[in-house]
């Protein structure tokens, strides 16, 4: 999870001036599609390649030499009418298209080409009615206005005029970014959310039929969600417990898409905006936190130490050997790091003045001794 400073969204324009331009909600949406009774593949055309074929080849076995100018007429209406398809992919178009390119050619005279003629109006309604699907998509065929089935993947066939492809399901794991626009939590901060919504779709009939956009119905709706999971909790609580939080968006929103035949898997909050003049209070918050916690880390150290110490104190009261072993580790440590003066307390030098630790009251001894034998020989 990422937090930002924001200003309002007015204030993005590059020229300064609001020109009643927004940022959309949903940010990778799709346009409105046009109605597509069917669509065209490979499998289709190729299909009315045969027919056309197999019409020009009956017309050569019946020794009916055809003319150029009608064998053009025969190849060409079959291949005008799948062009007109693609650009119009409606049964209703293809009759339309079907009676004026009729009307057409109503004043040419081909008694030789009827049959071809007919092969290739059927190659034109085969070719359509001929549907492919991969293995992640799910075609919701519909039969004279009635949902009829769920057909897909591979290929399956419909009757011309009669079945249409409503729409095409993809059964795939989706994701779709969104925002929460302006919103207020429950301290009154106005906060900026940004979101990742993974879903997928697990029953093409529910979806389809039951929703009019399933696609922006599941998003709106874990818009809704995160909107009304922001005002209901804190700034600090949404940025500490951001993966609880997200985890009751997911199952909030789980709960009203399961009877579309849609799975919310997870939410995940990507970006949180905050105002640029909440920034210096945090940081001083922030500050004063840590401040806090090194305090304590302190006063729990100095609790120890002291601890410590007075375990110290009762083993040296009960052991005075142990105290003078110290006393030495001491002085030792200071004349290994080649100290010239070192400060310690009178009661030790005392101490080690009549214990001759360092054979100092020999060295006095002997000093007086011979500055006594100098002054008796002058």
């Amino acid at each position: 999870m990422q937090m930002r400073f924001f200003t309002p969204r007015r204030d993005r324009n590059p020229a300064g001036k609001d020109n009643g331009f927004k940022e959309p909600l949903i940010k990778n949406t799709r346009g409105k599609e046009r109605r597509r009774d069917f669509t065209l593949n490979a499998v289709g055309i190729g299909f009315a390649i045969i027919l056309i074929a197999f019409a020009v080849a009956v017309l050569f076995a019946e020794g009916a030499l055809p003319s150029l100018p009608g064998l053009g007429i025969v190849l060409a209406v079959p291949f005008v009418l799948l062009i007109l398809m693609t650009v119009f992919p409606r049964w209703s178009s293809v009759l339309k298209l079907s009676v004026i390119l009729l009307c057409a050619l109503a004043p040419v005279r081909l008694p030789e080409f009827g049959l071809a003629l007919v092969f290739a109006a059927l190659a034109a309604l085969i070719a359509p009615a001929i549907q492919k699907r991969e293995e992640w998509e799910r075609a919701i065929v519909l039969r004279l206005g009635r949902f009829h089935r769920v057909r897909g993947p591979g290929i399956f066939a419909l009757i011309p005029l009669a079945d249409r492809v409503a729409e095409t399901v993809d059964l795939r794991i989706r994701v779709t970014d969104f925002s929460a626009q302006e919103t207020l939590t429950r301290d009154s901060v106005t906060v900026t959310v940004d979101a990742l919504c993974f879903w997928l779709v697990w029953d093409p009939e529910k979806a389809v039929l039951e929703v009019e956009n399933y696609r922006d119905a599941v998003i709106l709706s874990s818009k809704t969600a995160l909107r009304n999971a922001i005002s209901s909790h804190d700034l600090s609580t949404f940025l500490e417990h951001g993966e609880v939080i997200q985890k009751q968006i997911q199952e909030e929103v789980d709960r009203k898409t399961t009877e579309w035949g849609i799975t919310i898997q997870h939410i995940e909050i990507t970006d949180i905006q905050i105002p640029e003049a909440l920034q210096d209070s945090l940081s001083r918050l922030a500050q004063t936190e840590r401040e806090k916690k090194s305090r304590i880390l302190l006063a729990e150290a100095e609790i120890e130490i002291a601890r410590k110490l007075e375990s110290a104190v009762e083993i040296y009261a009960k052991a005075e050997p142990a105290l003078k072993l110290k006393i030495l580790s001491i002085l030792n440590e200071g004349l290994k790091a080649g100290n010239s003066m070192m400060l310690v307390p009178s009661n030790v030098t005392e101490e080690l003045k009549d214990s001759d630790i360092f054979g100092l009251k020999a060295l006095s001894e002997l000093r007086r001794q011979t500055q006594k034998n100098a002054g008796g020989e002058s």
